[in-house]
């Protein structure tokens, strides 16, 4: 449709496609890489950072998953995430003030949650479904960009001017369509991984302590960027940890409502 809107007419899809295809394999071969290399994560050190890689050991036994490879960010926000394109090819990452604010049992609540993306492939998920939203966005930015410079000649007929208010609306639909299903999905499995990191540790409160420890800390995590949010166990951008009444915050919102997860939790 775009291809017909800029008078490129079905090259433009081929084009794109190809775009996408190396896109795909170079994110879902090479992802783990390049998060921790934007996360500016490092190996963890058997010494200094003994508890964090003991818990990630002991917590993969009893999960019956392969020991990820273990990456500590040096930063005072605490937070932590999982990353890989599946249980052998995984990492789990946390940060230094994750390591200092949190005690063990709530240590362990965290490293239950990762783990448990990584059992139930999250990683390899939401890095199709960025991938895929993505695209979709740097599709919608080339069109925008074509109808500003002008493109090449276009019959202007009036079937030609259709497909041009058609490919328009879509070109600002798309993207606020694919970002709204990637955080939606986002959402959801954060809950998962609550219950399941719960049912690995047998001890919930550990991870509603953590949770309200990460997201009531005033820090800012200064490596976090829009690409690796929804990755962190809670929101890096949020630094109050308040719960939010607004419906298009939560609609935009990297991670369920704190307190929701809490409470359910709790509840357990």
């Amino acid at each position: 449709m775009l291809g017909r809107a800029l008078g490129y007419g079905s090259s433009l899809a081929g084009v794109m496609l190809i775009i996408s295809g190396l896109m795909s394999f170079a994110s879902y071969y090479y992802s783990d890489k390049i998060v921790l290399a934007m996360s500016g994560a490092k190996p963890a050190d058997e010494k200094k950072h003994r508890d964090l890689i003991e818990s990630v050991e002991n917590l993969s036994i009893a999960s019956g998953l392969p020991k990820p490879r273990v990456y500590v960010v040096d930063d005072p926000a605490p937070n932590a995430f999982a990353t890989g394109r599946d249980p052998h090819h995984a990492a789990v990452v946390a940060t230094t003030g994750i390591l200092e604010k949190l005690t063990k049992i709530e240590l362990e609540g965290v490293i239950g949650h990762e783990l448990s993306h990584v059992k139930n492939y999250d990683t390899r998920l939401m890095g199709v479904v960025s991938i895929l939203a993505g695209s979709i966005v740097i599709l919608s930015d080339f069109f925008m960009r074509s109808l500003w410079w002008g493109g090449r000649d276009r019959d202007r007929s009036s079937s030609s001017g259709i497909f041009l208010i058609i490919g328009l609306a879509a070109a600002i639909l798309a993207p606020i369509g694919a970002t709204l299903i990637q955080l939606a999905i986002s959402r959801r499995r954060e809950f998962l991984a609550d219950a399941d990191g719960a049912l690995l540790t047998r001890y919930p409160e550990g991870l509603a302590r953590a949770l309200e420890k990460i997201a009531g800390d005033k820090n800012v995590l200064k490596h976090a960027s829009n690409a690796t949010a929804h990755l962190y166990i809670e929101n890096p951008f949020k630094a109050d940890g308040k719960k939010s009444t607004s419906f298009l915050t939560g609609l935009f919102s990297t991670h369920p409502p704190l307190a929701e997860r809490v409470k359910i939790l709790r509840n357990m």
